[in-house]
């Protein structure tokens, strides 16, 4: 099973439950949404579209420590999850964050920490990370390494996590050649169930685009 989506909404909520089955709600990352608006996505959205949330940028500026900080903000998310009854939690690695061992045992322990909240926790490391680093700390932990089609290629595992930020930023789009490699590397693997986001800047076009190769 294919789902296509973004991380947020590009237009408005009710324009944008219309096309996709799917969103990556990122306004946990910056600020709790308010509960109005959640309740109304919810229900604006039906029974059969499915919500993943970033995990605040606290949690991860405080480096994984325990701590008060870190729990306010993973009792933030979990009260978010429970009201949107998504099926995803996303870790968004800083990008200064080291592949060394020392960070790589510290976050796969802490990932596996919190593979209780939630059902599915996906964990993206810096782009700096080798992609064979990143996939072994997020399996010790029980969660899923996101992955960018065009720079890692086809994920392992039943369930496949796509980021796609960009060819070349998050101002760039998707044309012909680089879509092309996403179809192919959607065609290649042989996943139970893969989700892709888009995070670029003309994400709603280009997750069209890929939803009429791929599902029609």
């Amino acid at each position: 099973m294919i789902t296509i989506g973004c991380a947020g909404f590009p237009v408005p909520a009710t324009r944008y439950f219309p096309e996709f089955s799917f969103v990556e709600i990122q306004e946990a990352y910056v600020a709790t949404p308010g509960m109005g608006s959640m309740r109304r996505w919810r229900r604006e959205a039906g029974s059969n579209f499915d919500f993943s949330v970033v995990v605040p940028r606290n949690v991860m500026r405080n480096g994984l420590r325990d701590g008060a900080i870190v729990e306010t903000e993973l009792q933030a998310v979990t009260d978010v999850v429970r009201e949107l009854r998504a099926s995803t939690v996303v870790f968004l690695a800083p990008l200064e964050w080291e592949a060394n061992e020392a960070n790589r045992d510290y976050v796969a322990s802490f990932l596996l920490g919190v593979r209780g909240r939630f059902s599915r926790v996906v964990w993206e490391a810096p782009l700096t990370w080798d992609c064979a680093d990143a996939t072994e700390v997020a399996t010790r932990a029980g969660a899923i390494a996101a992955y960018d089609p065009l720079v890692h290629g086809v994920a392992p595992g039943k369930l496949g996590y796509y980021r796609l930020p960009g060819p070349v930023g998050h101002k760039s789009r998707y044309e012909d050649v680089t879509m092309d490699t996403v179809v192919k590397t959607a065609q290649r693997a042989q996943h139970d169930e893969a989700l892709y986001v888009f995070t670029n800047v003309d994400m709603m076009a280009d997750a069209k685009r890929l939803k009429k190769f791929l599902i029609g």
